[in-house]
């Protein structure tokens, strides 16, 4: 089990206890990394900035709105959203290259030009397609956050 920082947005009684609203900032360790000048991970996070990460639980402890909170995230979703964005366009690639190898290239006569172009269609498709399946991940992953313990007021 991951755990997470997050601060309590909204807080609302249902018969089942409360239903929490937390957000959380995406954070990166290249703030105080020495090489994020010349890193292209470090630039590229500079470039997009932070990212809020929004959750909703259902609990029985009672919790304050701006209240400190840690929560719990299963590492199979984590696993599983990183399977998707990575493999999902790298076979989608590969598929779309061996098609146009194999099929298209000897049917129109063509050469390596037809291959390239379409294992760059493939993976384009394939960055579209984990997307939407990586959406559908993260909104299943939301509705399997825990609440661990309740840490206290923010420092103002």
């Amino acid at each position: 089990m991951m755990t997470a920082l997050a601060t309590v947005s909204n807080v609302k009684p249902v018969a089942s206890g409360f239903d929490v609203e937390l957000s959380c900032e995406q954070q990166t360790s290249c703030s105080s990394c020495s090489s994020q000048k010349s890193c292209g991970t470090g630039i590229v996070s500079k470039a997009v900035g932070n990212k809020s990460l929004h959750w909703h639980l259902i609990t029985q402890k009672l919790v304050k709105t701006g209240q400190v909170v840690e929560i719990g995230l299963p590492e199979k979703s984590l696993l599983q959203s990183a399977a998707v964005v990575y493999l999902v366009p790298l076979f989608a690639m590969i598929v779309g290259a061996l098609v146009a190898q194999w099929w298209l290239a000897p049917l129109l006569s063509l050469g390596e030009g037809l291959v390239i172009l379409f294992s760059a269609l493939a993976t384009t498709a394939g960055i579209f397609l984990a997307k939407r399946l990586s959406a559908k991940l993260e909104q299943q992953s939301s509705q399997q956050v825990i609440l661990l313990r309740v840490l206290g007021e923010p420092i103002s």
